[in-house]
This record gives C-alpha cells, sequence and structure tokens, in this order.
C-alpha cells in the first residue's frame, strides 16, 4: 500500500494497492490521486505545500522528481531510520494493521498455540479485487467517521479539512491526465503495421489513414500492454492510444510462467550444487599437522570436469573465431586489392633512411630546404 496523508487534518489524500513491492508507477499514481479532486476522489486534494518521503528508491527516482516539479511542489527527502520525522504516516501504518488488516483472512502474525500453527485455507481467502474494495472502504471510514489522535475529539478528517481556511490549489484534469505517464523521448512513425515499440508493434482503430505521421509516446512505468500517443507538437496534442498486437492469450502467459518457473527450479539446483562443490572441507586435527581435505579427485576425474567446463563456457560465448564466417554470395562487391608499385617502396626507404618515420613525407624544394 502506497498513500499519502495529509499532516493537518490527518485524512488519506490519495492511495494505490500493487499486488507487489511498490514502485514508481505505484507513486505516481497515488500521487495523482492525491492531488485530484474530481470523482471518484474528492474532496480531498489539490497541490500539497511540501511532500515529505523516506528515502525509498521508488520515491527517490527521477521520475516522481519530474512529476512534482512539474507543479513546483518541493519535496523533503527525510534521513534515513529516522520514522519520528514522517510520525503522521507511521502511526497511520500501525493504524491501518491493527485495526483492518488483523481481522482478514490470512493474517500472518495472528496469535496461534504453540506449535499448531496452520495456515488458513485458500478459499477462506480474499481475492485481490475484494481485499483493494475493503481497504478503500476502510480509508474511506478513516475519512469521514474516525476520529483519530491529535485533531479535537468532536472532528473527522473530513471535518478538519472543511474547517481549514486554507485555500487549496487546484489542477486542472487535462494536466492530470497523463500526470503519471514517462516521455519516451524519440520520434516515431505510424507505419502499416502500426507503431514500434520495444521491438513489438502497437495499433489502434484510431491510425487508419495516418500512415507515415510523425509522432511521440508516452506510457506508464513498468506498464508495456498500453502506449499513448501524440504529435510532435511543442505542446503535444493527443492523439489517442494504441494497444499492443498480437498479445498472448491467458493460456500462453500461464503456460509461459510454468516454464520460467521451472527454470528457475533448475537454475536454482544447479547453482545450490555448485556452491557445495566449490568449498573445500577439512578433517579435524588432534596435532600439529596442514589439515586434509575430506574427498578427493582423481587426475582423470578433475581433468574430465575442468573440460566440460571449457567447452560449455566456449558454447555460451560462441567467439567469432571459433565458428569461421561463411563465404559471401558471389553477387557482393568486393574490396579491390591494388598491388603495391616499386616507387612506393623506394620512397618509404628514403624516409626511414633520412630518419623520419615511416607514412611521413619527406618533401624538399628546389633550395634543399624541407
Amino acid at each position: 500500500m502506497t498513500w499519502f496523508i495529509d499532516v493537518a487534518t490527518k485524512a488519506i489524500v490519495g492511495v494505490a494497492v500493487t499486488p507487489h513491492q511498490p514502485a514508481r508507477d505505484a507513486v505516481l499514481a497515488a500521487l495523482r490521486t492525491g492531488i485530484s479532486r474530481q470523482d471518484p476522489y474528492g474532496p480531498f486534494g489539490g497541490l500539497p505545500g511540501v511532500v515529505r518521503v523516506d528515502r525509498g528508491k521508488e520515491f527517490l527516482c527521477s521520475t516522481v522528481e519530474r512529476a512534482l516539479g512539474g507543479f513546483a511542489v518541493p519535496v523533503d527527502d527525510l534521513p534515513a531510520y529516522k520514522p519520528y520525522r514522517k510520525g503522521t504516516i507511521e502511526a497511520l501504518n500501525g493504524a491501518v494493521e491493527e485495526m483492518l488488516l488483523v481481522s482478514l483472512p490470512g493474517y500472518t502474525h495472528r496469535a496461534r498455540p504453540v506449535e499448531a500453527y496452520r495456515p488458513d485455507a485458500v478459499e477462506d481467502l480474499l481475492s485481490y479485487p475484494d481485499f483493494v474494495k475493503v481497504l478503500l472502504d476502510w480509508v474511506a471510514w478513516w475519512n469521514t467517521e474516525h476520529h483519530p489522535a491529535g485533531l479535537d475529539a468532536s472532528l473527522t478528517p473530513l471535518a478538519a479539512w472543511e474547517a481549514d481556511p486554507a485555500p487549496v490549489e487546484d489542477v486542472a484534469e487535462e494536466r492530470l491526465a497523463f500526470f503519471a505517464l514517462e516521455d519516451d523521448g524519440r520520434v516515431r512513425k505510424i507505419t502499416t503495421n502500426g507503431i514500434a515499440w520495444r521491438r513489438r508493434a502497437y495499433i489502434a482503430p484510431w491510425m487508419a489513414g495516418h500512415v507515415g505521421m510523425r509522432v511521440r509516446l508516452r506510457y506508464l512505468p513498468h506498464y508495456d500492454g498500453r502506449i499513448e500517443v501524440f504529435s510532435t507538437e511543442e505542446w503535444g496534442r493527443h492523439l489517442g492510444s494504441a494497444c499492443l498486437a498480437e498479445a498472448a492469450t491467458v493460456e500462453q502467459r500461464r503456460a509461459l510462467s510454468s516454464v520460467r518457473e521451472k527454470k528457475a527450479r533448475a537454475l536454482k539446483a544447479d547453482l545450490k550444487a555448485a556452491e557445495k562443490l566449490r568449498k573445500t572441507r577439512y578433517t579435524a586435527t588432534t596435532t600439529a599437522a596442514a589439515p586434509r581435505p575430506r574427498r578427493t579427485v582423481t587426475s582423470g576425474q578433475a581433468d574430465a570436469e575442468i573440460a566440460r567446463a571449457r567447452g560449455v563456457d566456449l558454447a555460451a560465448r560462441a567467439l567469432p573465431d571459433l565458428i569461421p564466417p561463411r563465404e559471401p554470395p558471389a553477387s557482393w562487391a568486393r574490396p579491390v586489392v591494388r598491388p603495391r608499385r616499386a616507387a612506393d617502396s623506394q620512397t618509404e626507404v628514403g624516409r626511414e633512411a633520412d630518419g623520419g618515420p615511416p607514412g611521413v613525407a619527406d618533401v624538399r624544394d628546389d633550395s634543399g630546404e624541407r
């Protein structure tokens, strides 16, 4: 969970959920929900006076810096290992665990009898959409009904927000429409196959009749299933969206995931076996003598293993001198090697005799000066 909280009113202004460790796309999504006040977000939002973040790499990346810099919002990078500097968000992290997560199925820190651990059944767990809905409902309850510490006992975050006389600076929705997108930085051309990006084709119905148009791309970080296409003007006009052509089906993705998992297990097993063979263990000594290895190998075993390793290494490298190139086709133009003339040989001999380096002309005029 990535979220932003207003320090003055304790209102959760923006939240984003990812089923894995969050990255910059989650930070940008939460920022967008925290700035926009249109449905379904509002009424909290607007440009903040300052944003305080910890030293997480997803917050310190250049993408987040450019996004906030576009609205002239300063970012306060807090020092490491000082959670009290952002106590409001740390208290929120503890509150959601104590008030919500402990009551959900699958909570791993739940108290259980000693040596009686039994994980919850899979059919009792929440699906990802259900979990996100439960979390967003809890956020709405926090903002509208809860009375957090630090506020007047009779105020909720919503009441405190409405009672705050500070002005709110809104941002036009057209500026926020592509707030979380990164600029590709290159000019591309629409072809009959669509737009080529990352060696894949992206197509859309609106591209019909625009073959040859030069465009620029923007995309959501860590998501390559869809791109946004803009004109090449200074303030690029949004032309439309484009989706990946010939995307893999669900069955293909599942089969590919299974193949990758098998390959990962095989590589882990090979790594474990190689690590075990790499370590040398010695016998225990009771006298002042050099230790002796526990396992010994014959010279034939050592030579065979070395030869196998070299063969695998050479096959993996595929150096150009190991596999000779094929003869070029007869239709190709070949370089013409001209024979060396005798005058060139005499000139070079004369240069070396005069003490000059080979390849440097030594010219004299009629007066004898060089």
